[in-house]
Formats: C-alpha cells, structure tokens, sequence
C-alpha cells in the first residue's frame, strides 16, 4: 500500500513539472517541398529536448511558396519560422519581413559563422545585416564520363576553360571518327539558367553596376562567360535544346549520349540509383573549370529565417539551432540528400568517404553569391531567355548583352528612383 501511495505521489510530481498543453508555446514552421517529409522525422527529438514547444509543420509546394509567402505577409498572417530560397530573402528583407539574427548568432553556442563555407553565408547578409542561416547548401559542377573521356584521349577532367574545350574537341573528333563517344560532348539545357550563372560569377566584373541599379551584361565579364557558352553550340558541342527535349537524362548519360553535364548534388543519388551496374564505374563528379584553374559556382541552396511578426521568437530560435547542429545536418543529408553548409559536418566519414561528394565539398569552398536585390529572379529569367537567342543563333553575343541591359535597366528604374531618395535597401 505504501509503495503505491509513494508510486502515485511520484507520478503527481512528475506531471506538476511537465508543462500542460496550454503552457507550450506553438511554433508555426513553412517548409518547402520534400523537405517537409523529412523534417518531420526530426521534430520529434527537439519536442522532446524541448518540452515546453510544439512544433507545427506546415509542408508548402515549391510551385505556390513564393505567392503563398507574399499573401501571408500581406494579410499578417506568416508563421514563425520558414525555409526561404536563398534568393527570396534578399526580397523579404527588403519588405522588413525578416528578424536580424547576427546578435542571436554571436550568443549562439551551437552556431558558429566561421564553420560555414563563406559564400554560402553570403548569402544571409544584406546591406551588412544577418537574416538567415544556412540549412542546406546547393551548387552546380561537372558530372562526367570517366570512360568517354579516356576513349577520347582525355585522361583527367578539365580544371580551366582552355582544357574543357580541348576535351570538348576531342569528344567531338572521336565521335566524327566513330569511336566510343557520345552524341555531344556536354549537355546544356537551355531552360536552366544556373550553368551560365556560374561562368558568370567565375569573372571579376560584377553582373550589376551602379549599387546594383543597371545591368553590366554589355561589359567584358558577362560578355566572356556568353562567348564561352555559346561557343559550345556553335562548335557542336552541345545540342541546342531545352530539358524537355531529353527523355531522360539519365538514361541518355548512361547510353553516352553527351560526356559532361553541370548539375546539383542531389544527382549523385539519381545516378547511382538509375544508372545500371555496368555504368556505375564509368562517372565521377569535379569541380566546375574556370577561365584560367578550378573555378567559382553558384551558392544556392536554403535558409532558416525567423519572421519579425512571431509571436515565439525564441522557440524559434531554439528550433533553428537544433537544425543547425552538424550531428542533425548530417542525418538530414541521409534522409534528403541535401549538402550540408557546415565544413565541420563534412568530416563525419559519412560524406568523407563518398568519392562522388568530394568534388561537392571542395566546390563549396569557392562559391558565389548572386546580386541580392529583390528583382534578381526576374533578371535571370531575362538571361536565360537571351541566353537561348544565342545558343540558337538568333543573336550574337554583343547584341545579347546589349538587349539585356536594355531589358534589366527597365525593371530597375524604380530601385535607382528609390537610391536617388536614400530609400533602397
């Protein structure tokens, strides 16, 4: 009798200390795409840590994310936290939308500025304030046929510009001579914008000029990168079409239909799942070549930010450096495939010991960020629809450049208005 009155008292204490359903705080937390999936198998072990929080997760197609941001903002209605495309925050800043964080960050214990590779923390700061922290890191580089390559003469993969066209002429001349190679050299679709991108940021001129208020697309940096690229169609060595027009890539990579291609890690685990067995020893991924040595990519990828309407801000902090800790990145990797933006998370052996990542990791050390104005993504849409002019012949790369500032300096006319009275961001 006295050991159950003594287990009941417990069991009261025990429940006094917890808190109730109506002490906890509910953190409303976007995220985009399958990420969302994942996430929820992660919840869990911070709820537990973390007793006195509810996380909500609410998953949100990439498709409406951006249009369904912009109505809650409007109507006052954002969650407390949200995954954000590394190129949306430079809009939401712009809109007051996000809290700073770099104070938060300073005080941090588990997050720590100088373990993320540099460029992809570029990505966060505007006008010298912190408004997000990486979650997972996205860029581009070479996925390539080891065995086209060595049948064409080619016995390492390209680490400048000269050297990829010196393997793109010798892929072209063995397929001429009938010789085990592909189709094309290389693959470049002309409805993705992110491989001219890269050439674009591997230059020391910047896309934009004037506090980033005119297109500088006429200048030598960006008129290089075009010269390159189109060089490609205009050689023969890429076919001018769009990524409709390719049944499937994979498949197409495995017959040898084109030797090099410019994609994202999340490839590595398309490749190794589609690729038949025989093929499996035949690819490898490298750094992306640049105009003289191993160039600059693009520093995609998302981030967390912390909307400055929360009604739990420090919940939701909380919940960011939970994210945030290497062991957690790690297993998000496992469960999405997505890069972590944290050198110290790259020992563990997991992504260590993986050759195809390798290339990944040392990329990231040489990544850049695009211009970080709230009208970016209407402008590399006008580039990659110029671009295609181009690469179908319909343009030179003069008149590209031409056209395109002409295009760009339209839709900022209001950013230089904006300059002109001190108001822009």
């Amino acid at each position: 009798m006295a050991r159950r009155l003594a287990g009941a008292l417990l069991l009261f204490l025990l429940s006094a200390c917890a808190p109730s359903p109506s002490d906890r705080q509910t953190v409303r937390f976007w995220v985009m795409g399958r990420e969302g999936e994942a996430i929820a198998q992660l919840i869990p072990e911070f709820e537990r840590a973390n007793p006195d929080i509810r996380v909500r997760v609410q998953q949100i197609p990439w498709t409406s994310a951006h249009e369904k941001l912009l109505t809650a903002f409007a109507g006052d209605s954002l969650p407390d936290l949200c995954q954000l495309g590394n190129t949306w925050l430079p809009e939401f800043t712009a809109l007051r939308a996000l809290a700073p964080l770099e104070s938060r960050v300073a005080e941090s214990r588990t997050i720590a500025a100088a373990d993320y590779f540099p460029g992809i923390w570029a990505t966060n700061v505007v006008d010298g304030r912190l408004y997000g922290v990486p979650w997972y890191v996205d860029t581009r580089l070479l996925f390539y046929r080891k065995d086209l390559l060595a049948a064409a003469g080619i016995d390492a993969p390209p680490r400048s510009w000269a050297e990829w066209e010196r393997a793109m002429a010798a892929l072209k001349k063995a397929r001429e001579s009938g010789k085990d190679s592909p189709g094309y050299a290389m693959l470049l679709p002309l409805n993705e914008f992110e491989p001219l991108l890269a050439l674009a940021l591997q230059q020391d001129e910047p896309l934009l000029r004037d506090q980033q208020s005119r297109g500088d697309f006429a200048g030598p940096g960006f008129r290089r990168a075009l010269e390159f690229y189109s060089a490609a169609f205009r050689n023969g060595w890429a076919p001018a079409m769009g990524g409709g027009e390719i049944s499937n890539v994979w498949t197409e990579f495995g017959r040898g239909r084109f030797a090099f291609y410019i994609s994202g890690p999340w490839n590595i685990e398309e490749f190794r799942r589609r690729l038949p067995p025989e093929r499996q020893g035949d690819w490898m991924t490298a750094p992306l070549p640049g105009p003289d040595g191993p160039g600059a990519s693009t520093a995609g990828g998302a981030s967390l930010v912390v909307f400055r309407s929360s009604r739990h801000p420090e919940a939701a902090w909380r919940l960011v450096e939970y994210l945030s800790a290497p062991a957690v990145q790690l297993r998000f990797h496992e469960l999405t495939g997505n890069l972590p933006p944290r050198r110290s998370a790259w020992r563990d052996e997991r992504l260590a010991g993986d050759p195809h990542a390798a290339a990944f990791r040392d990329q990231l050390e040489r990544v850049r960020p695009a211009p970080k104005i709230p009208e970016w993504e209407r402008i590399v849409n006008e580039m990659q629809l110029i671009a295609e002019q181009v690469a179908r012949g319909r343009m030179d790369v003069d008149q590209a450049g031409r056209e395109l500032d002409r295009r760009i300096d339209v839709m900022l006319e209001k950013r230089r208005w904006m300059l002109a009275r001190g108001r822009a961001s």
